[in-house]
């Protein structure tokens, strides 16, 4: 039954991860929209830490965790194949001065597979790193200005290689394709001098095609400082990295049905990028940085601290400049842990059941009116044990606010749930008999 799941998980995630919608937040029209990847469900269920790696559960924002130790279960011969794949829905009150609003997204988030090879492990798959969706209105003395529309985003598709140095300490790089478009439409209303709206109005449409790679690098550390208590650490680093930008612009007059809202073309004609040179641009992707330790018992309890930097201020577009808009460093503090009653229970099941918790504040680097727009979450999971021995299924759910009222913006209140399959297996075993 599971891998039929997991089939079609795949083939729904295959169909859908060139167009999806996977955000209506309005702040996604910044930039190259809402940062999507924030890690696993196990990471995100634990207010977004990502610096505890094991042997049963994919690790997707460190590259060392790749590599690994053997398991004593299997004659301290191998470890298991890991994979991996989720899916999310999320809901948003979206809170301005003017009124509110109820949004709904609903996406796959990730699918991702691990291989052990000996003191080696390779990860690769594939996940949307940002997402573009919004549609917002401008108005003035409740005569509607502008409209603004927008989808799109960046998916990125990882290969990664992790090594164990020693017991303790293991290293890793992930090598990221970086691809997707943005699209964007924005139409002025012009009205006549007794405040009537008039036939034709003026829609400018663009794209920007986006590509590019860059890097990940990771460190993890993990030693028992007594019987009982196990150190666990961990560092990425991403430096800054540039992704390409084929533009285009087009400008057209249209008319809008009154009834039903849809738009038809009167004229239009392309702009003249090239001559601008602005038809191909780049982007500068920020260079990102967070480190984080914690304390735990093995297959028991773990609660750590993290704490990451993307110099935000870095980012820059060349084709598209919005006033009142500022981009600064970015911060996030994570803080979370897991409780598991007792893994190796036989008379109960929930006594083997992942509790997960957590809580994080982010300063998201923007800047809009001079107002920072910041996010606070709180995050609660379990890991459900199901299938062989070490595969479980992951539940998650988010709840938080993004950004305020104040200087006329929107506050967004959220409600995330995550749900992933984390299925291993053993793929190569030694041959005790020729």
């Amino acid at each position: 039954m599971i891998k039929k799941l997991v089939i079609v998980l795949i083939a729904c995630y295959a169909v859908q991860i060139r167009a999806q919608e996977g955000t209506a937040s309005p702040y996604s029209f910044y930039g190259i929209g809402s940062l999507k990847f924030k890690g696993t469900v196990e990471n995100r269920s634990m207010g977004g830490l990502s610096i505890y790696t094991d042997s049963i559960h994919v690790n997707l924002k460190n590259p060392a965790a790749y590599a690994g130790p053997n398991l004593s279960l299997w004659n301290n011969e191998n470890r298991p194949v890991k994979f991996s794949v989720s899916a999310s829905h999320s809901s948003s009150n979206l809170k301005a001065d003017s009124g509110e609003a109820e949004v709904s997204t609903t996406t796959f988030d990730y699918l991702a597979l691990s291989l052990p090879i000996g003191d080696f492990g390779v990860g690769f798959g594939l996940v949307p790193y940002t997402s573009v969706g919004y549609k917002l209105e401008d108005f003035n003395d409740d005569a509607l200005q502008n409209r603004y529309s927008g989808d799109g985003g960046v998916n990125r598709a990882f290969l990664g290689l992790g090594y164990r140095i020693t017991d303790k300490l293991s290293a890793g790089i992930d090598l990221n394709y970086n691809f997707g478009n943005i699209q964007n439409s924005a139409i002025e209303f012009v009205y006549d001098d007794e405040g009537r709206l008039v036939q034709y109005q003026t829609r400018e449409n663009n794209r920007s095609d986006l590509s590019g790679v860059n890097f990940n690098l990771g460190l993890t550390y993990k030693s028992m400082i007594n019987e009982k208590l196990e150190l666990q650490a961990g560092l990425t680093y991403s430096p800054k990295s540039n992704i390409a930008s084929k533009n285009q612009r087009a400008f057209s007059t249209i008319t809008i049905n009154a009834s039903t809202g849809q738009e038809f073309v009167v004229t239009g004609f392309d702009a003249d990028l090239a001559s601008l040179g602005l038809d191909e641009t780049d982007l500068t992707l920020p260079s990102r940085f967070s480190i984080g330790g914690g304390l735990g018992q093995p297959r028991k309890w773990f609660a750590g601290l993290e704490y990451t930097r993307q110099n935000t201020s870095e980012f820059s577009n060349p084709i598209v400049s919005i006033n009142n808009t500022n981009f600064v460093d970015a911060s996030t503090v994570a803080l979370g842990g897991f409780y598991i009653p007792d893994y190796n229970s036989f008379s109960s099941y929930w006594k083997r059941v992942t509790y997960r918790a957590g809580l994080h504040y982010e300063n998201t680097g923007l800047e809009i009116n001079d107002q920072a727009i910041n996010e606070f979450g709180m995050s609660f999971g379990v890991g459900l044990p199901v299938g062989g021995v070490f595969s479980n299924a992951n539940l998650g759910v988010e709840l938080g606010r993004k950004g305020t009222t104040d200087q006329n913006l929107i506050q967004e209140n959220f409600f995330n749930f995550q749900i992933s399959l984390s299925l291993n297996d053993r793929w190569f075993e030694k041959r005790k008999y020729n």
